[in-house]
This record gives structure tokens, C-alpha cells and sequence, in this order.
């Protein structure tokens, strides 16, 4: 996938889930023109080891940190749903407030987690996005006459061509991340909270690693790997 897209909407379960998973991929779009939109679906509230933590005081760092990462990436906007951490359903209400960031910023591309692993552990709110996020592309967000209250509000019903999915077990797109993984690796720093028991030699071996393992798939130094899916309207 060389080509830029004008518009692309980030649908993360998680603060941090997706500066690891298309941080590379969201940086080198903005660099290139691009806009990028942030769906920040749980409040991160259940990710602590530490016994004096509440779930309270975490979502609020948490917060903080996808804001301070999103800007590290030239994000332009991030959209907290704020369901609690470890407790997405598959319902239309969480649907419909995928389906009215769609239509709000009409993406070209639109990342997300791929649902359908099978032999590696997802996180359940990873599952729950990917496959309500799915569907909000096609086809709610593409018909009117669901979510039709979103007119009320101006929004027109968006045709979104593309989804990436990323994490997935097949992958077969696969973007060049080589200038942009310092900014990656920068973003996914401002996640204390989760990475700060790593140092930051640690954290960034990782990442390397990781990206330079999908690069030697595709022949790039560093890459992001993704499962593609088109759709014709």
C-alpha cells in the first residue's frame, strides 16, 4: 500500500494499543498530508499492577498519555469513549459512536484490530473492536437509514473503501516505516504507566525488533504488517 490517504481513522480498545500497533504507519501518513483521527474506545482504568491504584486516578493518566503520544504522531483529534477498561460489548450503542466518528471524519482508511486470531491470545476488547468496527464500516456508516438520527446532527452516511487490520495471523499489507520509527518509539514512551518498568533501551529494542521483523517480509528495514480489506460500493 504506497498511496496516502487523505483521512484515516484509528479505532484503539485501549491508551498505548495503537502507538504499538500503527504508530509507524499513522506518523509517515501525517508527514505525507494525511489527516489522523483517534476513537479511543475503554478508559485504560484496569492496567496496573500497583496495589494503591484506582481505576479513578489510572483512566485520568491514562488519558493524559494517549493525548501526549497522539500529538507526538501529529494526531488531530482524539475521541474518548471512555467504556471502562476490560468491558466493551458488542452493542449498538458502542456501534453507533464508531459509526458517527466515521461519518464525522470520513476516513479513507480506517485501522483496527483483527478479530479472528486463532492462535494467539487477543484481549477481549481487542476482539469486541475489531468486529463492532467492522461493521460500522459496512454497513452502517454507509447506509442512512441506520443511525438515521445522525442526520439530525448534519452527518451524511460515509462509504469508507478500506480497513486495515492490525495484529492479524495472515497479513498482506504491509507499510515502510523506516523514516517515522523514531516517532513511534517517542509515542509509545509517553505511555509511563504501562512501559515505565522498562527502560527506555528496553522499549525501544522491542519495538525495533518487532518492526524489523515485519520489514523482512516485505523488504523494508522496519515495517507495519496489516490484513487488508476492501470494499466495492
Amino acid at each position: 500500500m504506497e498511496e496516502t490517504p487523505k483521512r484515516v481513522l484509528v479505532v484503539t480498545p485501549h491508551p498505548d494499543d495503537a502507538e504499538i500497533s500503527c504508530g509507524g504507519t499513522v506518523a509517515k501518513w501525517v508527514k505525507a498530508g494525511a489527516e489522523a483521527y483517534y476513537v479511543l474506545c475503554t478508559d485504560g482504568g484496569k492496567g496496573s499492577e500497583d496495589p494503591k491504584m484506582t481505576h479513578k486516578r489510572l483512566a485520568k493518566i491514562r488519558l493524559k498519555e494517549q493525548m501526549d503520544a497522539a500529538a507526538v504522531l501529529g494526531v488531530k483529534d482524539v475521541v474518548p469513549l471512555g467504556h471502562p477498561d476490560g468491558e466493551l460489548e458488542e452493542t449498538r450503542e458502542f456501534r453507533g459512536q464508531i459509526v458517527l466518528a466515521i461519518r464525522r471524519f470520513k476516513p479513507d482508511v480506517v485501522i483496527c484490530p483483527d478479530p479472528y486470531r486463532r492462535t494467539f491470545y487477543f484481549h477481549r476488547d481487542h476482539r469486541i473492536t475489531g468486529i463492532v468496527t467492522q461493521d460500522a464500516v459496512f454497513p452502517y456508516a454507509r447506509d442512512r437509514l441506520h443511525y438515521a438520527e445522525h442526520e439530525k446532527e448534519g452527518l451524511e452516511p460515509h462509504k469508507t473503501p478500506t480497513i486495515l487490520f492490525w495484529g492479524a495471523e495472515e497479513c498482506d499489507t504491509y507499510i515502510d516505516i523506516t523514516d517515522t520509527l523514531e516517532l513511534k518509539v517517542e509515542a509509545l514512551k509517553k505511555h509511563d504507566s504501562q512501559v515505565g518498568g522498562l527502560s527506555s533501551d528496553d522499549t525501544e529494542k522491542w519495538l525495533r525488533d518487532w518492526a524489523k521483523d515485519m520489514g523482512k517480509k516485505a523488504g523494508y528495514e522496519y515495517a507495519e504488517a496489516y490484513r487488508k480489506v476492501s470494499f466495492r460500493f
